[in-house]
């Protein structure tokens, strides 16, 4: 459970995480029918209730050979600073799926086992999130079990003993695999370790003092009606309703209490940490750096451009079988993977949340080549500015050719229900509406290279950077400098173009 919300996280999953983030977007061409609670999307069978209590339902009755249903809290790390809470979204995660009021852990596992064993939990910086696919037949029993970890956890003090261990446990592992915890250590210093800056992973310091009474305080500030939401695909809305009425308790009234959420407040910052003594001895480590600044937010229609732009810089490892949709023609390839043999990975990534977001670069590269990273980063984004084709701008080549990978990856997702689930449920969890795919494929085919290029010239010039580096530190240099003299970061609107380099290049090696 926790390397899933943690692999969504990292950049080598950057265009599935991406695809997911553009179809959370404001959908139009909705209409009420005669119940006011009700709405239906007009082009696909989606429909969308609230129940008295607040609870949200969102449902897609398209028949399938398999059922999803997913269970969606409006909690997360970015929630837990302003209540005391840090790292209980964490534990909680690792607790689903154990003992119940009506289960025990052995007979939940035995359970979940006989039904195929898909189900998932995971916790993120917005949201809860609880699914499971299984055969049609077999709907009402898993869904039964979803709503006995959601609604009715025994929470034992030996589960959570238990799991605190095993949280610390992986903890040192994740410290030893910088593709996990860089990505994580890079959104704690752009939002200054505040809201969505909160640690994701429950911190070492505080195992020792998270205890059930914490855990019961948490569950029963976002655990509401008010706060959840209930996807279900391949099931029908008669069927919904006696599920919900059979396991889902009544509340007479919603809490008038509303969640605190602070704005998010990017800030831009910079970290630098020593390689693993694990690895370090061996003297076969990589260098790591991610560069980043602020992006946009799920709700901004520039998340579409910003989504292009991600498919085009691409990204991937120096080792590749290459294959159909393997983005060998994007820019991390065909300008820095195939030219330059001391760069091991070079990945771009993007993440949206509700007010803000994230883009960037990740580097890996050997440590002789640490001087040279910042500048090559620094030359390979202004070119994004660059009006110029002749001198390495963006051709509309390779902008046809990222629109038609966005596509095709947001159609290939599309055949995955638990990604069309979650899609539908964070939607719902958002916005109350959902967004249809022909319109999503419309945007993108709207996009041009002009767009491409404001939307570089945007989010390069609009922020401070963020800076994360893994290895030896004094030999990347004035990282940020380097940045600036590339036009790079908010200077003032002193940016300059591909066109007018002002840095000459020092010799690379």
């Amino acid at each position: 459970m926790l390397s899933r919300s943690f692999t969504c996280q990292t950049a080598s999953n950057a265009s599935r995480r991406l695809l997911k983030n553009t179809f959370r977007i404001i959908q139009t061409g909705k209409y009420s029918t005669n119940n006011n609670s009700t709405n239906v999307n007009l082009s696909t069978p989606t429909i969308i209730k609230t129940l008295p209590n607040g609870i949200k339902l969102a449902i897609d009755p398209t028949p399938s050979y398999f059922s999803a249903i997913g269970f969606y809290v409006t909690a997360g790390s970015r929630y837990e600073e302003t209540y005391g809470l840090t790292g209980c979204s964490h534990i909680l995660d690792k607790l689903s799926f154990k003992s119940t009021e009506n289960y025990s852990t052995k007979q939940m596992a035995d359970s979940l086992n006989k039904l195929g064993g898909n189900y998932m939990c995971a916790s993120s910086r917005e949201a809860m999130l609880y699914q499971a696919s299984v055969f049609n037949h077999d709907v009402e029993k898993m869904f039964g079990l979803l709503s006995e970890t959601v609604l009715k956890p025994n929470l034992l003090n030996d589960e959570i003993n238990e799991q605190l261990i095993s949280a610390e446990y992986e903890l040192n592992e994740i410290w030893l695999q910088s593709d996990l915890i860089l990505p994580e250590l890079f959104q704690q210093v752009a939002y200054n370790n505040s809201n969505l800056g909160c640690p994701l992973l429950c911190p070492a310091d505080k195992l020792r003092s998270i205890n059930r009474d914490e855990l019961l305080r948490y569950r029963d500030i976002f655990y509401r009606p008010e706060n959840l939401v209930i996807a279900f695909s391949g099931v029908g809305e008669t069927q919904v309703n006696e599920l919900i009425e059979k396991y889902i308790p009544e509340s007479s009234t919603v809490s008038s209490e509303k969640l605190i959420k602070e704005p998010a407040l990017y800030t831009g910052g910079e970290f630098s940490l020593p390689v693993p003594e694990g690895l370090e001895y061996r003297g076969e480590e990589f260098h790591h750096i991610y560069v980043g600044f602020e992006g946009v937010d799920i709700s901004s229609e520039d998340v579409y451009k910003l989504a292009v732009l991600q498919m085009l810089i691409g990204g991937g490892g120096s080792f590749s079988a290459g294959g159909p949709g393997k983005g060998m023609y994007s820019r991390a390839y065909t300008r820095v993977l195939n030219q330059y043999g001391f760069v091991e990975s070079c990945k771009s990534f993007i993440h949206n949340f509700t007010d803000s977001g994230l883009f960037g670069l990740s580097l890996a590269c050997v440590p002789q080549a640490n001087r040279v990273m910042s500048e090559l980063i620094g030359y390979e984004l202004n070119l994004l500015m660059s009006r110029d084709i002749g001198k390495g701008g963006i051709s509309e080549h390779e902008v046809s050719r990222a629109k038609n990978q966005l596509k095709s990856s947001l159609m290939m997702n599309l055949e995955s229900k638990m990604v069309q689930l979650e899609d539908m449920g964070r939607q719902e969890q958002i916005y109350g509406k959902r967004i249809d795919v022909l319109e999503m494929c419309s945007k993108i085919d709207a996009i041009t290279r002009n767009d491409l290029i404001q939307i570089a010239e945007k989010i390069f010039t609009g922020s401070e950077p963020t800076i994360v580096v893994q290895g030896d530190r004094e030999a990347f240099g004035d990282i940020k400098g380097m940045l600036n003299r590339y036009g790079l970061g908010n200077i003032g609107g002193n940016q300059t173009t591909g066109n007018e380099k002002k840095t000459k290049s020092r010799g690379w090696f």
